[in-house]
């Protein structure tokens, strides 16, 4: 990095020291945990690794080395990407080691996109994966020139015991292939970030399929609200935020909705806020879609007379998703075109006061907690009453003492 002339002439930790914009609150112990990397000796010191999977490598510079690097670049040691030696896309990707939060830290970094011409030298990527999963998309970027001079920009990663994550610098090369993407200094510190939200956990949601799903991510921050504010799904998708609303000067709330959610869109989600400053990011919450539940078979007839049917509801073996809080019975003339339906807490029901020689259909409905829980009508039986003449003493009797 660029420095004064002491601060160069210092020992590499104490310079450090004297360009952090952070206060020294205490020992460097208590400051600054596992994680960071000044590069002085290159990223292998440092637990960092190249990703195996990318399209080509970071390249280190030595403070201690000649480099190829125009006279204009800073010195010192660190991390950079000539996009001009790669085609447009393609990508390098640095790993950090994969880090436990037991408590809040703060990821600080510094960053710088140079061109000689001032032309677009590519993108500069922050991707953070959970429990070694998918990349996802950017929690935070920068594209375009920004000049010779460092910037720094920092990381309020919300992961909570005991899952871990992993920190992944990716430079993406632009069309106009001309220039450098550098990185240096990365501090993991033992404190809050002091520009960028961190956001307390983020909860699951569970709702039954065809109902709306919302996320509310609760973040503390300054200024956060007017922050860029995303959901970001697992699987890459991004969606809008619905409302903001400040809870006071300090914490806000932002909340996400999903129409209509299918078992298609359960998956992991995410909050991700950004700014120029920095970016914040949640933990990984699941959206977890319930199927209404259908019986798989028909009721079964047990007993038939002129004016009753006996079922067995057969509501045991269900396609979709327990536990079972309601079963209905639902009948009606299969001429007629009205419906009836009964609650029913037996395994048997006796539909009463039917017509004779008519023929009914007869379809059970399962309810499962929560709204729209209400699954489809099950198969139907299709049955006949018997006609009137046919009716036994013993029926008509059957018939008086219920009434």
């Amino acid at each position: 990095m660029d420095s004064a002339a002491a601060a160069a002439a210092m020992p590499a930790f104490v310079a450090l020291l004297l360009l952090s914009p952070w206060p020294l609150l205490g020992s460097a112990q208590g400051q600054f945990s596992a994680g960071g990397c000044t590069f002085d000796d290159g990223p292998g010191a440092c637990d960092y690794h190249q990703d195996l999977y990318d399209d080509f490598e970071w390249v280190h510079v030595s403070a201690q080395e000649p480099h190829y690097l125009p006279p204009e670049m800073p010195q010192g040691s660190y991390m950079i990407v000539d996009s001009s030696d790669h085609d447009p896309g393609e990508k390098a990707r640095l790993q950090l080691p994969t880090m436990k939060e037991n408590d809040t830290h703060c990821i600080d970094f510094s960053y710088l996109l140079y061109s000689q011409k001032g032309l677009n030298p590519g993108t500069l990527n922050i991707l953070v994966r959970v429990n070694k999963g998918p990349l996802a998309n950017p929690i935070w970027n920068v594209t375009g020139f920004t000049g010779r001079e460092w910037l720094r920009a920092e990381l309020a990663v919300s992961t909570f015991w005991p899952n871990e994550y992993q920190v992944i610098f990716e430079a993406e090369v632009s069309g106009g292939r001309s220039g450098y993407i550098a990185i240096d200094d990365i501090q993991v510190l033992s404190y809050p970030c002091d520009k960028s939200p961190h956001f307390l956990r983020l909860g699951d949601v569970e709702v039954n399929a065809g109902q709306n799903a919302t996320f509310q991510c609760i973040a503390t921050g300054r200024d956060a609200v007017h922050n860029k504010l995303w959901l970001q799904r697992r699987n890459g998708e991004d969606i809008p935020v619905a409302q903001t609303k400040n809870i006071n000067h300090r914490r806000f709330a932002a909340s996400f909705r999903l129409q209509e959610v299918t078992k298609t869109d359960q998956d992991l989600y995410r909050c991700v806020t950004q700014s120029e400053r920095g970016s914040g990011v949640s933990n990984f919450a699941q959206l977890i879609v319930r199927e209404p539940p259908r019986p798989i078979a028909p009721p079964q007839l047990l007993g038939v007379g002129p004016t009753y049917l006996l079922i067995q509801l057969n509501a045991n073996s269900i396609i979709g998703d327990g536990p079972i809080i309601l079963k209905e019975v639902e009948y009606r003339m299969t001429s007629g075109s009205w419906t009836e339906t009964h609650a029913v807490n037996a395994p048997t029901y006796k539909l009463w006061h039917l017509d004779p020689d008519t023929e009914y259909e007869i379809r059970v409905l399962l309810t499962r907690p929560g709204e729209g829980g209400t699954g489809l009508p099950g198969p139907p039986l299709i049955t006949r009453t018997k006609c009137a003449d046919e009716k036994h003493p013993e029926e008509y009797r059957e018939e008086n003492e219920i009434k």
